[in-house]
């Protein structure tokens, strides 16, 4: 496998926008996400769209966008903020629920510190989602604001 990593240019002088991802042996391309999104979490590497895949097969999940959020001790941590499906009630109850779900299927240190739900994530007109967008408040207050 190899991987595909940012300022790759190929012999006519193009380039990649930062986009991560691997090769198989098959020959299949594997996307992991922007290099830009990488969280990094006491040193390691965290991809988003691994948690976000495993965060929007829960049948409470509607839309999700992981991030790295300043952390005093790591750094950044992983955070998720979720968009429910219609109908969905936020309570402690769902949100233990997700923490569960994702124990299940994620390492530890993938699993979100913290879970916020919003009405809805930013996206462009195309359905892109803004990532920055969902990051920035984060970062000008300094902390996930829900502690987790």
């Amino acid at each position: 496998m190899g991987a595909i990593g940012v300022e790759h240019r190929d012999a006519r002088g193009w380039s990649t926008i930062g986009d991560l991802g691997h090769v198989d042996d098959d020959g299949f391309l594997y996307l992991a996400g922007r290099e830009s999104h990488t969280i990094i979490s006491g040193g390691v590497n965290v991809y988003p769209a691994e948690i976000e895949e495993a965060l929007e097969a829960h049948p409470a999940v509607a839309d999700v966008a992981v991030i790295g959020v300043p952390d005093d001790d790591l750094g950044e941590a992983v955070h998720a903020v979720v968009q429910l499906t219609d109908g969905t009630a936020d309570d402690d109850a769902l949100r233990d629920a997700l923490v569960a779900w994702c124990r299940e299927r994620l390492a530890g240190f993938k699993r979100p510190r913290g879970i916020d739900v919003v009405d809805a994530l930013p996206r462009t007109p195309t359905g892109k989602l803004l990532k920055d967008e969902v990051r920035r408040p984060y970062w000008e207050r300094g902390a996930a604001p829900d502690g987790r």
